[in-house]
């Protein structure tokens, strides 16, 4: 069995997450955005909570189409709040809709939420070289360029914590362990 990250070997679906999606650069709008609900609906929790709850997630917030999102009202809010398979936080459920609503308007401003959200990283994933997990930092600057960037916009729950933890996600920074066997499969020498 290869190398992975240390906190990968907590449960299948970190692992499942960690070998197949963490790092990897993603630029398909709606999976930017089910990362922005995903990333806020965990602050205070463990990712772990959050990857067990994804499916729900996907289901209870229409697979993440920020369209649909961004109109949900009264009633769907308090349907939401009533959803065993999310965590029922009237804030974090409300910051999802009102995310929705600032990434439209993002998308309209730059023809795409994905070219907005990499400018911070100049269109580049950072290539990091961690030789252990307490190595890496909870935010950098960039990460708190973006939250700040993104709050003026009208996005909530994204402080400079949850956007790094963002940027990892969706690789904008490859954060695996150098003796990781995806550090080398992400790594800038191997992207097409």
């Amino acid at each position: 069995m290869p190398n992975k990250c240390a906190w990968a070997l907590g449960s299948t679906n970190e692992e499942h997450y960690h070998d197949t999606e963490w790092g990897v650069p993603l630029h398909d709008e709606q999976m930017l955005f089910e990362f922005l609900v995903l990333e806020g609906a965990q602050a205070g929790l463990s990712w772990r909570t959050i990857l067990d709850k994804r499916e729900a997630y996907r289901t209870a917030f229409d697979h993440f189409d920020p369209d649909k999102v961004a109109a949900y009202d009264q009633a769907k809010l308090a349907e939401l709040l009533q959803n065993p398979g999310i965590v029922r936080n009237r804030l974090k459920i409300q910051s999802a809709v009102l995310n929705a609503q600032a990434f439209l308007r993002v998308q309209q401003a730059f023809g795409g939420f994905d070219t907005y959200i990499w400018r911070f990283v100049d269109g580049e994933p950072r290539q990091n070289h961690w030789l252990q997990h307490s190595q890496l930092p909870a935010y950098t600057p960039e990460s708190d360029s973006m939250s700040k960037d993104l709050q003026k916009r009208g996005f909530k729950f994204i402080g400079k914590t949850i956007c790094y933890a963002y940027m990892q996600a969706v690789g904008m920074v490859n954060d695996h362990t150098v003796d990781c066997f995806r550090h080398s499969q992400l790594s800038r020498a191997t992207l097409p």
